[in-house]
């Protein structure tokens, strides 16, 4: 499960959403975390550039930008809300993957990127949104190219998880679900999360 579809996902039972997601491990190899993290920390305008992931455009002197979160050309100020609105999502993402490297690159989504592109969209300025761009890049290559292995998508309105298993988010209604394998993997991945949360009553299985 790749990053960027934890922005669209609801809850098939009440539609509630954001969810919230537990992540355990990686498909994703730590080079692809210290690739982007060294193009964020070096600031290669062009590199980025050159990679094409974001794209500029005018119309009747209004700027449009659109990349792999935001798939149309979107008016700028739309767009950086937008943007916003997928880093805000984020804050609903608990790394237990015990990846130095992936957790790295969700705190420096968190903390270094969200407080940059909120003040940029304070001021809209034209003649820096370029200073952006490792930004943009960097949130992109999480949300579109990292890959989820193992983890859980919780409802925290009905408390109601889902498992995900080799890179699957498994969401299907309560009658269609197995409770032997879902408990079981809920029982191999217990020691990753918060005793509090097992303590919730978990629906539609619990251990």
């Amino acid at each position: 499960m790749k990053p960027w579809l934890f922005d669209i996902l609801a809850c098939p039972i009440d539609k509630y959403f954001p969810l919230e997601l537990y992540i355990f491990s990686y498909e994703s190899k730590h080079e692809e975390f210290q690739t982007f993290i060294e193009v964020f920390e070096k600031r290669n305008i062009n590199h980025i550039k050159n990679e094409n992931i974001i794209e500029i455009t005018t119309k009747n002197g209004n700027l449009f930008l659109k990349d792999n979160i935001i798939i149309e050309f979107t008016e700028l100020k739309i767009y950086i809300n937008s943007i916003l609105t997928s880093i805000n999502e984020m804050d609903s993402i608990f790394d237990k993957s015990g990846n130095d490297l992936a957790n790295k690159c969700l705190n420096i989504i968190k903390s270094v990127i969200k407080p940059k592109i909120l003040e940029f969209s304070k001021q809209l300025n034209l003649d820096k949104l370029e200073n952006i761009f490792p930004e943009l890049y960097f949130l992109n290559k999480i949300k579109l190219e990292i890959e989820i292995d193992s983890g859980l998508l919780f409802c925290k309105n009905c408390n109601r998880w889902y498992p995900i298993i080799d890179t699957i988010p498994q969401m299907l209604p309560d009658e269609y679900r197995d409770e032997g394998k879902d408990t079981e993997f809920l029982q191999n991945n217990k020691n990753l999360l918060d005793e509090e949360f097992l303590k919730q009553e978990l629906k539609p299985f619990n251990i």
